[in-house]
C-alpha cells in the first residue's frame, strides 16, 4: 500500500522487542491505513476525517480482528500476542471495555511485528479483518 511498509531498516529480532513498542508502531501502521480510506472517500474536511478514522480505530473492532485471526498464529505470532494482551494496563482506557483494550493492544503488537518483518501481505489481512468488522458492524447499524 505505502512504500514505507517495504523500504525499512527491521531491529535484529522483532519478535523479542517489547510488546508495548511493538504495539506503539503496529497503532501508527493501522492508523496510516484507515487514514488513508478515510481520503480516500473524497471529504474534504479534515474533522470529518479525523471522526471518521476514529470510528474505525475503536478497539473492539480490532478486538474481533484478533479473535478471528487467533487460530492460525504460528508461535511467534501467539506468543506476541499472549505478552501483549497480559501486560498490565497503567492507564485507564477512556472509551474501550479493558478486555478490548488489552485485545488491540495484542491486534497492534501483532501488527507492529508484521511490519518489521516484512510480511506485509499478512499484515493487510489481519488490519483487513479489523476494518471488516467495523464494515459489518456498520451494516447492522443502518439495517
Amino acid at each position: 500500500m505505502f512504500g514505507i511498509l517495504k523500504n525499512h531498516k527491521a531491529p535484529e529480532d522483532p519478535a523479542r522487542m517489547n510488546e508495548i513498542v511493538l504495539a506503539y508502531l503496529g497503532d501508527c501502521v493501522y492508523e496510516l491505513y484507515v487514514r488513508n480510506l478515510s481520503v480516500e472517500t473524497g471529504e474534504p474536511r479534515v474533522y470529518v476525517l479525523n471522526r471518521m478514522s476514529s470510528e474505525r480505530s475503536k478497539a473492539s473492532y480490532q478486538a474481533a480482528a484478533l479473535k478471528k485471526i487467533s487460530v492460525s498464529l504460528d508461535d511467534t505470532e501467539a506468543g506476541i500476542v499472549r505478552r501483549a494482551r497480559n501486560k498490565k494496563i497503567t492507564s485507564k482506557p477512556k472509551n474501550a471495555d479493558p478486555m478490548d483494550y488489552k485485545a488491540a493492544t495484542a491486534f497492534e503488537a501483532l501488527v507492529g511485528y508484521l511490519y518489521l518483518t516484512g510480511q506485509t501481505d499478512r499484515m493487510e489481512y489481519i488490519i483487513g479483518l479489523a476494518l471488516n468488522e467495523y464494515e459489518q458492524q456498520q451494516a447492522e447499524t443502518e439495517g
